[in-house]
């Protein structure tokens, strides 16, 4: 859901049998168009994206990673009821046009989503905004506005207030990332992620109002005008629910790296923080806490579980490649990343960073 500059070539694309696509497609009133080609996208470790034509149109096919997936993940079920709803309240938002539930196609449920052009801003920043001074003030207000109008939706106005289950929403995520990330630590850092756990365990905090949360929202999840950078999309909506609010700010704040962070959250390379000069976390949480008006007073324990679950995410991925899921060169170095994050996430909890 980009410019064309970010499709990956005909040879790099993972295949899909289209022709089953384009069979699919014709019976729900669809026409897959052969010409141009259907395309991958570039960039993302996970959900494999491919910018199609339906009926001389423009759309983007979407569906979960190859291998088997953990329980929960990738849903695109939950996906598509979120995008076929979403943009009633939100105009960046890509509306979901179809959903194929039917696994027997291609290998997993897929859906069809609105494509949105513009500006997307992945691990670097674009050389040709290198030298604008302005850059970083507006990408981190937009940032900030963006993630707390997400939070401020009504969902009963648009008929996902069922969506989730926002009660007890902390002490699962507590529970469910410690599972989670013992199953897929790295050899010898058991005490690592107990330390972690058991610091989680005493510090939680009780859920906030609930209300929409993206749970992955960054910068590259988001397509920007190139004009004004103002979001013309928000996307990877597949980890979507409600819950605490400040979990979710607390997930972006984990991708929001400062020049003197250890290695591994600059290898990660998910925000180019640094090289957009955005505004610091602790500028960031002030500001956040102005737009949305919610107490952050308890917003260590939210900024720790976050950073755990970041550090599980990278582990699980490795885990991918040291399974042999995948051999892809670009997993090979995710474990180490993974356990580096964990070290600066046990360092946040015992106060000496932030």
């Amino acid at each position: 859901m980009a410019t064309e500059t970010g499709l990956r070539s005909a040879a790099e694309s993972v295949p899909l049998d289209w022709g089953a696509v384009r069979a699919y497609l014709a019976g729900h009133g669809f026409r897959l168009d052969a010409d141009p080609p259907p395309r991958q996208f570039a960039g993302g470790l996970a959900n494999l994206n491919y910018l199609i034509h339906l009926d001389g149109r423009p759309a983007v096919l979407r569906r979960p990673p190859m291998g088997e997936l953990p329980a929960g993940a990738y849903d695109m079920a939950r996906e598509f009821r979120i995008l076929s709803r979403l943009p009633d309240a939100l105009p960046f938002i890509a509306r979901g046009l179809h959903l194929c539930d039917d696994p027997a196609i291609i290998g997993q449920r897929f859906q069809i989503i609105e494509y949105r052009a513009g500006l997307v801003i992945r691990e670097h920043l674009p050389v040709e905004l290198a030298h604008r001074p302005e850059i970083g003030v507006r990408l981190s207000q937009v940032l900030l506005e963006t993630i707390a109008a997400i939070h401020a939706v009504d969902t009963k106005a648009i008929g996902l207030d069922d969506l989730g289950r926002p009660d007890g929403f902390l002490a699962r995520g507590v529970a469910g990332w410690r599972k989670r990330g013992l199953a897929a630590m790295e050899d010898g850092t058991e005490r690592l992620h107990n330390d972690v756990g058991e610091w989680l365990g005493r510090n939680i905090v009780p859920d906030g109002p609930p209300g929409l949360l993206h749970n992955d929202f960054k910068l590259n999840n988001i397509i920007l005008d190139p004009d004004d950078f103002s979001p013309r999309a928000v996307v990877d909506w597949d980890q979507g629910t409600r819950g605490d609010p400040l979990f979710d700010f607390a997930t972006l704040l984990s991708y929001w790296i400062h020049e003197d962070d250890p290695w591994a959250m600059h290898d990660m390379e998910q925000m180019p923080a640094v090289e957009a000069c955005l505004c610091t976390r602790q500028d960031a949480v002030a500001e956040y806490a102005r737009i949305s008006g919610r107490d952050m007073s308890g917003f260590l324990f939210h900024r720790v579980l976050a950073m755990y679950k970041l550090a599980v995410i990278f582990l699980q991925l490795g885990l991918r490649y040291r399974s042999g899921v995948t051999l892809e060169p670009r997993y090979a170095p995710l474990t180490g990343i993974g356990t580096g994050i964990l070290e600066f996430t046990h360092e946040i909890a015992q106060g000496r960073a932030f």
